[in-house]
Parts: C-alpha cells; sequence; structure tokens
C-alpha cells in the first residue's frame, strides 16, 4: 500500500489546504470579474447620461458659470475626500505647480463654460456633433505646435469622415441659430485647444492623474469670481433671488445634483476603466456611450435632430471609431519598433560581449604558452 493509503488522516489537511486555496483562487476572479463589469457599467451609465442631465441641468437652472462652479467644486472636493480616506492618491498642492498649471486650469474652465452655454442654447445632438470634431483640430494642433508627425493617410480618411457627417448635419439643422452655432464654435476651439496644451503639460508638470483632476478643477473653480463679472451672471442670480425665484426647489436641486455627482463618476469610473480594460474595449465604450446618449435624446427630447441629421451625427462617430483605431495602431506600431530596436541593440551587446570574452580567452592562452 501507498503511504498516502496507510496514512489519510495525516493528509487530511494538506487536501483542505489545497481545496481551500482553489475556492479562494476561483472567488478572487469572480471578485475580480463582477469589478471589472461593474466599473464599465458604470462608465456607461454615467458617460451616456452626462450630456442629457447636463442639458436638464442647464434647462432647469440657465446660469452656464455658477452650473461650471459648482461641477468644479464636487470634483475638487470629491478627490480630496477619497485622498484623505486614501481611496485615491493624488499630487499635494504645491503654489509653484499651481502657476505652471493656471493656463491649463484657464483653458479647461473655457471649454467646461463653452460646453454649458451651447447646452444652453443648442440640443445634444449638435453638442455631440461638434464633440466629434474636436480631433480634427487636435490633429492638427499636435502637428504644429507638439513636432508631431503629419497623421498618416487612414487618419485623414477619419477625419474627412467626420468633417462631412458634420457639414450633412449643419445643412440639415432646421434649429440652426447664429447664437448656438457661436457657441458651438468657441465650444470646439476651446477643447481642442485644451487637448493640445493638456497633452503638453501632462509632458512637463509631474502629476498622477487624480492630481491632474484636482488641479484642473480646484483652479478653474477659482476663476469663477471672474466669470460672475464678465458675463453678468452675478447681476442675473441677484435679481432671481429678489424676485424669490423658484431655482431653489426640488425641480432645480435634483438636475443640478445629479450634473455635479456624474461629473465626479465619470472621472472616477472613466479612470478605472482604463486600468482594467484594454485600450481596445475602452474604445468600444465609447462608442456604446455616444450610441445611448443618441438613443435616450431621441426618446426623451423633443429637440432633436431630423433623420438625415441624425444620419450626419452617426457619419461624425463613426469617423470618431475611425480615427480612434488609427491612432491606436500607430501607438502599436511604434511600440512594436521601440521593442525590436531594443532587441537589436541587446544581440549587439551580446556579440560584442562574447567577441571580448573570445579575445581574452585567445590571450590567456598566447600567455599560458609562452
Amino acid at each position: 500500500m501507498s503511504k498516502d493509503m496507510e496514512d489519510p488522516v495525516n493528509n487530511g489537511p494538506e487536501v483542505l489546504a489545497l481545496s481551500s486555496e482553489a475556492q479562494e483562487t476561483w472567488y478572487s476572479c469572480v471578485v475580480k470579474q463582477v469589478s471589472v463589469y461593474g466599473v464599465a457599467a458604470g462608465y456607461c451609465i454615467s458617460a451616456s447620461l452626462l450630456s442629457i442631465i447636463n442639458k436638464w441641468a442647464i434647462m432647469k437652472f440657465p446660469y452656464p458659470g455658477a452650473l461650471t462652479a459648482l461641477q468644479y467644486l464636487t470634483s475638487a472636493a470629491g478627490v480630496l475626500i477619497c485622498g484623505w480616506f486614501k481611496i485615491i492618491e493624488h499630487d499635494r498642492l504645491d503654489l509653484l505647480t499651481m502657476w505652471r498649471f493656471l493656463p491649463a486650469a484657464v483653458i479647461f474652465y473655457l471649454s467646461l463654460f463653452t460646453n454649458s452655454e451651447l447646452l444652453l442654447h443648442a440640443n445634444v445632438d449638435t453638442f455631440i456633433v461638434f464633440r466629434s470634431a474636436v480631433p480634427m483640430f487636435v490633429a492638427m494642433g499636435e502637428t504644429l505646435f507638439l513636432h508631431q508627425p503629419w497623421p498618416s493617410l487612414k487618419i485623414w480618411i477619419s477625419l474627412a469622415t467626420i468633417f462631412g457627417g458634420s457639414v450633412l448635419y449643419v445643412l440639415t439643422d432646421y434649429q440652426f441659430t447664429l447664437t448656438a452655432y457661436t457657441w458651438a464654435v468657441a465650444y470646439l476651439v476651446s477643447m481642442s485647444i485644451d487637448f493640445v496644451y493638456i497633452k503638453h503639460v501632462v509632458m512637463t508638470i509631474d502629476l498622477n492623474t487624480w492630481g491632474l483632476v484636482l488641479y484642473n478643477n480646484l483652479e478653474a473653480l477659482l476663476l469663477f469670481p471672474l466669470e460672475l463679472l464678465i458675463m453678468g451672471e452675478l447681476k442675473k442670480i441677484k435679481h432671481e433671488i429678489s424676485d424669490e425665484s423658484d431655482r431653489h426647489t426640488f425641480e432645480v436641486i435634483l438636475p443640478v445634483g445629479l450634473s455635479c455627482l456624474f461629473g465626479l463618476a465619470i472621472s472616477f469610473f472613466g479612470f478605472s476603466c482604463r486600468r482594467a480594460i484594454s485600450a481596445t474595449g475602452f474604445t468600444v465604450l465609447g462608442i456604446v456611450n455616444k450610441l445611448l446618449t443618441v438613443v435616450i435624446n431621441l426618446v426623451i427630447w423633443d429637440k432633436h435632430s431630423t433623420l438625415v441629421g441624425t444620419v450626419g451625427l452617426l457619419i461624425c462617430m463613426l469617423g470618431g471609431v475611425m480615427y480612434q483605431q488609427s491612432t491606436s495602431n500607430k501607438l502599436k506600431a511604434v511600440n512594436i519598433a521601440t521593442e525590436q530596436e531594443t532587441e537589436e541593440q541587446q544581440k549587439l551587446l551580446e556579440m560584442q560581449n562574447n567577441t571580448q570574452e573570445k579575445k581574452n580567452e585567445k590571450e590567456v592562452t598566447e600567455i599560458e604558452e609562452k
């Protein structure tokens, strides 16, 4: 008889230990999968509903500057509180870094302010179209100011697709107004500058992801009083208070509160999602989010684009997908080329070492023979 058969009692703890390890491994895998799907679902919900909720909030609380400031306050406070409880890690606040980061915060403030003004004067479809057109100007900005190579043919085709869809949408937009499209152009310019300059900041200022979120929102919040004076929003708010308007009712507080919470949620779920899934998976989620936004917009609002305008919107989204795929493929090619170059350099060093070793052995042999 074998030893196992002779002494089954002594082997019992080992068997139990192996089974418990297998259960723990299975449990950890299940928890990991559930967390990944949970983060992805949270990102889809927050990203697809954010534009809708922002439109709802700006209709009930028509003060773009004040709404934007509340969103900044919620995001900055959320990062500080989560950092206090060690849920996330962010860079410490530093006056010199804040001064260096100030131009980026100004541009970030302008991009979100023009975003709110655009949603106030136009429908969600118009917002999505102009948001989809941002890569056209970002690609040129990277080439002109960040000294990146000119986009490849595939990227130009994707940008042309976005441009064609945008033109089709604008030509069929029956709600076209000069005010709405002025804010749309301002949003397009500010977002394009923001994307290019933020990339420059990320490359030159050493901040982690949550540090960027904190500095962005906190410094943008400090610019709010200046916006109150320039845009005359302070007089409007005082007038509403003196007239005892219903801006403090639940019908106003609910969409404004949801807008602030969803702004923080998309930061949390977006960064968590980037860590949990691949770049391709994140791109697919982005497509799903925009499609959900379009569907929800068609269902709940009566102010949306025509059928042809919706087709133009979908063409813009298709061009965005093509652009993301082209840029991700370009990044992969760069990474592969870098790896190949590293391997070649390593092989060259190994050959040089082998040659030197043989030369040394030959010299030692000659000395011994003498």
